[in-house]
Order: C-alpha cells, then structure tokens, then sequence
C-alpha cells in the first residue's frame, strides 16, 4: 500500500468518524474543498503543514493519518520510511512508531537543513515533546524560550504552545518524540 493510499483511507476514515462532510473539513483545515477531495483519493502531495491542518481540523493525533503501529517488531534503515517534507522550510520527517490506540506517543525522526527553520502551531493542549539531538546544533522549543543543544543533548518542551525548529551550523538529525494525554 503506497503512502498515499495509506493517507486517503486515513483521512476519509477520520472525516468520517468525526462526521464531517467533505467540505465543513476543508473550511475547519483552511483548504481548498478540491484539495482535500484530491488528497481522500490518493492522488494529492501532501506536505506537513497540510497533514497538520487535518490532524488539527480532526483534533485527533497526526500519526493517526497513517498505518497503524503493529505490536511485532520493526526495523526502519535510516535512508527508509516514509519521508513527508514541510512546504514552507527545508524540513523533512519521517514517522517511525504510530502509538498504540492505549497511549499517546508519536516517534519521528527529524531531518532539518542548515538555514531553515520550522515554525510549528500548538499541538492539542497537554502535548509534550521530547528532543534527542543526534547530530548537528540546533534551536528549538516554545518560541519565547527556544533553546540551542548540541548533539547528545535532550531537552522536553511544552509542545501545546507556538514552538520552533531550526538548524545552525549544518544539518541537524532529531529524534523526536511527542507525548499527548488521552
């Protein structure tokens, strides 16, 4: 099953589920009916910002706009998984664990280009992001208080706030991990 596909069954299913029609989402998401129609059918490209959108429009976690995390193992090569670029910054994630439908837990891992800088809405209130550094020197966390580590360093932030994320000296690789109350 293509990501795409994978995508489109996971909005139709959540539009459905909260029994919104086809354009109520698109005004809750700020985007154009076509849009959203084109993504339900597998045949749009979507960026974070838009997945965001929907997750947000939804109010359901962004992980749940793919495939379910299974409870057997799993082994993501670095160069695998299925990589979603922003539109507005040179920024890049892939989702490494869906979590499981009793908790709230989200794994990605973060590729950002030196220069850029990703600018991210509150996330549903009581979110929590846990940051891992694995290369490269960076800033992030809520926009008042972002913070620069270096690799090795941890740092967890309120993600239920406007936070950033940007590259200083080269490119950053980022374990991140977001937790959310039920």
């Amino acid at each position: 099953m293509s990501p795409n596909t994978i995508i489109a069954a996971a909005i139709r299913r959540e539009r459905e589920l909260a029994q919104l029609t086809l354009s109520a989402l698109a005004a809750k998401a700020g985007l154009a009916k076509s849009t959203l129609s084109q993504l339900e059918a597998g045949k749009g490209n979507p960026n974070v910002e838009t997945l965001w959108a929907i997750a947000n429009a939804l109010g359901i976690p962004f992980s749940s706009l793919f495939e379910s995390a299974s409870s057997h193992s799993a082994l993501i090569r670095a160069a695998e998984g299925v990589s979603l670029s922003a539109g507005q910054s040179d920024f890049a994630t892939v989702l490494l664990d869906k979590c499981p439908p009793d908790r709230r837990r989200d794994l990605y891992r973060v590729e950002l280009k030196p220069g850029s800088v990703r600018k991210s809405e509150p996330h549903p209130r009581g979110t929590v992001e846990h940051a891992f550094l694995c290369s490269g020197r960076m800033r992030l966390g809520p926009v008042d208080e972002a913070t620069e580590i270096g690799p090795g360093d941890y740092y967890r932030y309120s993600g239920d706030v406007a936070h950033s994320y940007e590259a200083l000296d080269g490119e950053v690789l980022l374990l991140l991990v977001m937790d959310s109350p039920r």
